[in-house]
């Protein structure tokens, strides 16, 4: 099998051809462009191509994929919602992604962020770097004996869960379906109920309809006031334009990001010689409690090796016929 790999970066070339001596039957390609409508007939000749979270898999691209001969998308990430799975299906091609490679590296993150923006780490960072060791602006509060509130209870919501409970915390959570491993720990409750009640809040659940801007101007109008919001999930589930109006307000003690709206353009990418206008990025971090990093939540050995593994069994499953979970179905 033939793989068109896209978006290549050094440490996805790194980590698959450390892999690929598993999967002596696979013969992969790396690309640096990124996948999209224009560049999809790169493809031509390959048997599949291999895309990830900022890539555009959209309609245009899927058609020109099938015009290449194409039969499977591999997603070498967990997301899936920048795929058009209906044209997929229509051109029978197989799209199959990696569900889980490593929870807790994205939990950890998650944490770390709560835990930045509560001690304001990167102000402290910056201030003992100008010699300046004052205390002022940098007090936080104990997460010890505070209630954090999980939306989202899959492998990810449930490592962070672990996280918050071994900090001491009171831990409560929203999902649609509940996850019996935590229930000796964790209270389900309904959605306003955790926005009510929780001084942490960390999101974890995949972006759809139902959970499209979910954090918003109600929600975040029923939240603690001083409360920490986190995403390092998807971030269509959170409206910018409401972000920064609650922010403004002096609703949140302090907001991690590892995703945001409108974060496409700068995944991955050093934009650091230029303007960049209208940015949403800028916009957020002209608040001095706010945490942005660059989707890094993945970003750990141990997720890349399993993210690599789970990538080429998929193609080798594919060939074989074999159904497996990591199949995405319109």
């Amino acid at each position: 099998m033939k793989i068109l790999f896209y978006d290549t970066q050094n440490y996805d070339r790194e980590s698959f051809d450390r892999t690929k001596e598993q999967f002596p039957e696979i013969e992969v390609e790396y690309l640096k462009t990124g996948l999209a409508a224009r560049t999809a007939s790169l493809a031509k000749g390959y048997d599949a191509v291999c895309a990830f979270v900022n890539s555009d898999v959209g309609t245009k691209t899927v058609e020109a994929l099938h015009e290449a001969g194409v039969k499977l998308i591999l997603m070498r990430c967990a997301g899936f919602n920048n795929v058009d799975l209906k044209t997929a299906a229509k051109y029978g091609i197989d799209v199959r992604r990696v569900p889980g490679y490593s929870p807790e590296a994205v939990a950890e993150h998650a944490m770390t962020l709560a835990m930045t923006v509560n001690r304001h780490m990167h102000k402290a960072y910056t201030k003992v770097r100008e010699n300046d060791f004052s205390l002022g602006g940098l007090m936080g509060f104990n997460f010890y004996q505070k209630t954090a509130g999980i939306v989202g209870t899959g492998k990810i919501g449930a490592a962070m869960a672990r996280i918050c409970r071994g900090f001491g915390m009171k831990v409560i959570a929203y999902d649609v379906y509940q996850n019996e491993s935590l229930k000796d720990f964790v209270t389900y409750v309904t959605l306003d109920e955790l926005l009510a009640q929780s001084d942490l809040i960390s999101l974890h659940c995949p972006l759809m309809d139902s959970t499209y801007h979910m954090i918003n101007r109600e929600s975040i109008k029923k939240m603690k006031d001083g409360v920490i919001l986190v995403n390092t999930s998807r971030g269509g589930l959170v409206k910018t334009d409401d972000l920064i109006e609650g922010i403004r307000a002096r609703k949140f003690f302090g907001v991690g990001l590892d995703v945001y709206e409108e974060e496409t353009p700068n995944v991955f990418e050093n934009r650091s010689d230029e303007i960049l206008e209208h940015s949403t990025t800028a916009r957020l971090l002209s608040f001095p409690n706010v945490m942005i990093t660059s989707h890094q939540g993945f970003f750990t050995e141990e997720a890349l090796r399993a993210i690599a593994e789970t990538t080429l069994q998929n193609a080798l499953d594919f060939e074989a016929g074999k159904e497996t979970p990591n199949i995405v179905r319109a």
